[in-house]
């Protein structure tokens, strides 16, 4: 049987980040979804090649709807694992419920509301976690309300283990038709033009290393033939 938890409304949706303690084996849900950075006025985020862009929160009836929710590493080149829950409160409720998590490359619905229709859209063969988005199919006006996604890493340093917690909290209107705010098209095309931006960053600064080891190379053939 499919198992529901329930945890207190955030007062207002936001995303924020703070240390967090290594995850146990206990199922119990966070008690809220901390307030922090709003969705609505978040600036677009990025390091190295991972860019935070928010979910939309516009979805069409009796389709498909991506539940976005990305969060970078601070410190690429240290490896990490990470875990993801979801949780949600419909418009009528006063409590979030989870409904999704995901670790150690497996996921599984927890709320029976979502049994058959949430799906993993995230980061794929990899334990190391920046894209916990879901996907739900057949979107329904039930399916109205606010969803929090949180994140827990450990980041694996060397001599010891850092944690973090990660939430980010946002609200879907359900709607008969697509009426794509301006905001989300912007949004999109920010990322693509950051990904571009960094990829040809990437490209200069590979040319001007060749240069610099080319010319240091024939400097040294010049020397020895003196």
């Amino acid at each position: 049987m499919v198992s529901r938890q329930t945890a207190a409304a955030p007062s207002s949706s936001s995303s924020s980040t703070h240390p967090a303690a290594p995850s146990s084996s206990s199922s119990t849900p966070p008690s809220s979804c901390p307030g922090g950075r709003s969705a609505q006025d978040s600036r677009q985020r990025s390091w190295g090649a991972c860019v935070e862009v928010d979910s939309d929160t516009e979805a069409v009836a009796n389709q498909g709807f991506k539940l976005g929710c990305i969060s970078c590493k601070m410190r690429g080149e240290v490896p990490a694992t990470a875990s993801v829950k979801w949780f949600f409160k419909a418009h009528h409720e006063n409590a979030f419920t989870q409904i999704y998590s995901y670790q150690d490359k497996m996921g599984g619905v927890v709320d029976e509301r979502f049994s058959e229709r949430l799906k993993w859209n995230g980061t794929k063969k990899s334990y190391d976690l920046q894209d916990g988005s879901v996907y739900i199919l057949n979107v329904t006006y039930d399916d109205t309300g606010t969803y929090c996604c949180i994140f827990n890493r450990t980041l694996l340093y060397p001599n010891h283990a850092g944690h973090t917690h990660v939430n980010k909290t946002f609200s879907i209107t359900v709607v008969p038709k697509l009426n794509r705010a301006m905001a989300s098209i912007l949004s999109e095309v920010m990322m693509y033009v950051s990904i571009i931006g960094l990829q040809l960053w990437l490209l200069v600064e590979m040319v001007y290393c060749y240069g610099k080891i080319s010319s240091s190379s024939r400097e040294e053939a010049r020397r020895e033939s003196m």
